[in-house]
């Protein structure tokens, strides 16, 4: 096995596994890729890194230099993958984050050394968006990467979450992923499309007004500015509402083939099982699904042991990630 330079050395390259024994067509593969394999655990290490290596080649970031700070919202992984960046790159990270989060989140960016702005629980993650904004406007010295606007966001999964996936399943029809920042569909959906224009991208939210971690639905009136700039509009083949309880109830069944995955992915797959019925009986198909994270940051919802009305119920009031 090869040694590496640095722990950010791991970032990508993930496994991909496959789960068809939870596909609902006998005729249909669903294939899961990993991203809690990353060191800091999610799909969002990818960004994190590519955005600070981004602001370092423009200049607005300078290796060595002490004191410089990052401000970043987050209602979830992206800070915790940028305070693993800035502990071994050395940068000061500033986090605005919902004061509603769970406790796992809270440890992990304080055992990384990021500071911890607190935003309104009630407001969730378009909140902390909100204050970063105004803190970065009174702070012009701070550097204000912003995942949702920022093009490494996408970049980073057009150049190495796509090909991964076209490397490793090139037979792959569908991309199943969850509806957050939208960089992980823009980017590997635009990829695998150029590979294969019949290649459908699905994209997985929650209802309007409620919850999933980890995800949004564009009508409760953020729209990503990536995802108009970067046409996600007409990129998505479709997309289908997952509402948190049944997120809860494929976690589980993830754990039953033995993945042990977070909130967001049981709803990434309840999404691939919802696309794996649709597909006509005798067509084959392959759906790779991103699984965003792992799910020992979630311990504290319950979701495996507790009863799933009552995992629901607390996630109204709780971020969890």
């Amino acid at each position: 096995m090869a040694s590496h330079q640095s722990v950010l050395d791991l970032i990508g390259d993930t496994p991909l596994v496959e789960v068809s024994q939870l596909s609902p067509n006998p005729d249909v593969r669903i294939l899961v890729k990993l991203e809690g394999a990353n060191p800091g655990g999610s799909v969002k290490d990818r960004v994190a890194l590519a955005m600070v290596e981004a602001a370092e080649k423009a200049g607005r970031l300078r290796p060595g230099e002490p004191d410089q700070v990052l401000i970043e919202p987050t209602s979830g992984n992206t800070g915790i993958g940028l305070a693993l960046v800035c502990r071994v790159k050395g940068y000061n990270l500033k986090v605005v984050l919902p004061t509603n989060v769970s406790p796992e989140r809270r440890q992990l960016l304080e055992a990384w050394g990021a500071e911890i702005i607190d935003s309104p629980g009630a407001e969730g993650s378009n909140g902390a968006v909100r204050k970063a904004q105004g803190l970065a406007a009174d702070h012009p010295a701070w550097v204000f990467l912003y995942q949702y606007a920022n093009p490494a966001n996408p970049t980073v999964h057009y150049e190495q979450t796509g090909p991964e996936i076209w490397r490793d399943c090139p037979e792959v029809t569908h991309l199943v992923a969850g509806l957050g920042t939208s960089g992980t569909l823009l980017g590997a959906g635009r990829y695998l499309k150029e590979r294969n224009p019949d290649v459908q991208v699905w994209a997985v939210e929650p209802p309007a007004g409620e919850q999933v971690d980890g995800l949004r639905n564009l009508d409760d009136g953020y729209i990503p500015p990536i995802f108009e700039e970067y046409g996600g509009a007409r990129l998505l083949d479709r997309k289908t509402v997952v509402r948190p309880k049944e997120s809860i109830e494929w976690v589980r069944r993830l754990a039953e083939v033995g993945l042990f995955a977070g909130l967001s992915s049981g709803a990434a797959v309840a999404g691939a099982a919802r696309c794996a019925a649709q597909v006509a009986a005798g067509e084959q198909a392959v759906i790779v699904v991103v699984s965003a994270d792992g799910g020992w940051k979630y311990l504290s919802t319950g979701a495996w042991t507790g009863e799933v009305d009552d995992v629901a119920e607390r996630a109204k009031s709780v971020i969890y990630f």
